[in-house]
């Protein structure tokens, strides 16, 4: 039998667990509830001051800081608006807490389809079978046409499909849509195109011109609301994983190439299910190695985002 050789654990130095640096104690620790206040503010004081609850009541005091400021961007993926987010997006918008609302073509169907039809989110495996998935006439037609008829009026595609909805007699969503709270408080609102993503370019009525040109507009528009960015704003990335990261990126370089370098020193937040290349090095990393903070948030969106909606209104409304 070979003889090995063991470590003489008998010769070990230790230290003083007094001198040793701690990261947890009990002040940091999360806590029942207290008896007498179970309100949202009490549940939100006994979270504890670790890891991603830290980041998220960091995330929180940054927007409430901005909100009448700075600018705070967000940044919509479809799942977003597909599992009722909208009517904490909008409360968010009422407060001056969200300043400029982007939206992947995702988001506004989702968002267009509650508003003027009353539901969204079909079965697309059982449309899939037969060729009738994303087939729906109204929705084609009716944001087909609206964007056509901005494109003719040099609008944004974010404009054009919002001021349909504020202008249209029935609508049975009005209430819950982000488009149209953006058309009824004047906040700017983009839509960014994919051709050939999206359930309405399947439709006898899409224009490749009128998508491109709406589009391409908001990407203006999107570039220059970032500069108020600048020294202290916030753009959360809801749910997208490629199309926002990647927009976000070329419009940001824009707004810096136009005002020498500038924005810089913000909060960008990636807040998804799961973790994803593009939001974190597009939105967390890249844009704040001159300055400012990154940080992911990662959880179901039905979940984390009514945390940061309510955490921002409860604190707003304190003021």
């Amino acid at each position: 039998m070979t003889d090995q050789r063991e470590a003489d654990f008998s010769k070990l130095r230790t230290v003083p667990v007094a001198h040793r640096r701690n990261k947890v104690d009990p002040s940091l620790l999360g806590h029942a509830p207290q008896t007498g206040d179970t309100s949202f503010a009490a549940f939100w004081r006994a979270l504890p001051s670790i890891l991603a609850a830290q980041d998220l009541r960091y995330v929180v005091d940054q927007i409430v800081a901005a909100t009448g400021k700075r600018a705070v961007v967000a940044m919509l993926g479809g799942h977003v608006i597909k599992v009722g987010l909208g009517p904490l997006l909008i409360a968010l918008m009422r407060r001056g807490a969200i300043t400029h609302v982007a939206m992947n073509g995702s988001a506004a169907i989702h968002d267009f389809e509650l508003a003027a039809y009353g539901g969204t989110s079909e079965d697309v495996a059982a449309g899939l079978g037969d060729g009738t998935f994303g087939m729906a006439e109204e929705t084609g037609r009716d944001m087909n046409g609206a964007l056509a008829r901005g494109a003719a009026e040099h609008r944004g595609a974010g404009e054009a499909l919002a001021e349909y909805l504020r202008e249209r007699a029935d609508l049975p969503g009005r209430e819950v849509s982000v488009l149209a709270a953006a058309a009824e408080l004047g906040i700017p609102v983009t839509v960014h195109a994919a051709i050939g993503a999206e359930i309405t370019h399947q439709h006898p009525s899409a224009d490749g011109a009128v998508l491109g040109a709406t589009s391409h507009r908001d990407f203006k528009r999107l570039a220059g609301a970032l500069t108020a960015l600048h020294d202290g704003g916030v753009v959360l990335n809801l749910g997208s994983a490629v199309m926002m990261p990647e927009v976000f990126l070329k419009a940001l370089t824009i707004a810096r190439n136009l005002n020498g370098g500038t924005p810089k020193n913000f909060t960008a937040v990636d807040c998804d299910m799961q973790r994803h290349y593009r939001p974190r090095v597009n939105v967390v990393e890249r844009p704040t190695l001159a300055g400012g903070r990154g940080i992911q948030l990662t959880g179901h969106h039905e979940i984390l985002f009514p945390l940061i909606a309510w955490a921002v209104l409860t604190r707003l409304a304190a003021r």
